[in-house]
């Protein structure tokens, strides 16, 4: 059942919008690999629940941790609501599953892209399934601002 909402927390509907481009950009790849020299840092948080991760990995990255998708990844399974990948880890092939929401950061270094998901302190969430509007995160990536396609 659908929450009554009393007004518009836009920066929830931004945030599940900016979410649902590293979905799109992950299904481009399930149905076809990595187009060009494109390629994903993905950073997330290991204790979010859902999240699956070996014990080993679990006791190495208590908190987040970043992957890599670019040569070596099999299996890629894009869901709605999370995705699952087989990576190796020091010689050893394991599935690790990502709910989007666990996702702090995603980059595409070739194509200067990136967004960073932070929680904003002021409206620490009641359960961990909701999290404030993402950070644009410079570093190498290009900030994209929407207001290049909005109508003048």
């Amino acid at each position: 059942m659908v929450k009554f909402i009393t007004e518009f927390n836009y920066d929830e509907l931004i945030e599940k919008s900016l979410r649902n481009v590293v979905y799109y950009a992950l299904k481009i790849v399930e149905e076809q690999g990595l187009p060009g020299e494109n390629h994903f840092y993905i950073t997330f948080r290991t204790d979010y629940p859902g999240t699956i991760i070996s014990k080993n990995l679990k006791i190495q990255y208590p908190e987040t941790m970043t992957i890599v998708l670019q040569n070596q990844f099999d299996n890629l399974t894009v869901r709605h609501n999370s995705f699952s990948v087989d990576l190796s880890f020091g010689g050893i092939p394991q599935t690790i599953t990502i709910p989007y929401d666990a996702i702090t950061y995603f980059a595409d270094p070739y194509a200067k892209f990136g967004l960073s998901f932070e929680k904003l302190e002021e409206d620490e969430p009641d359960n961990e399934d909701s999290e404030a509007a993402p950070k644009l995160q410079t570093g190498n990536a290009e900030v994209i601002s929407i207001d290049n396609w909005r109508k003048k």
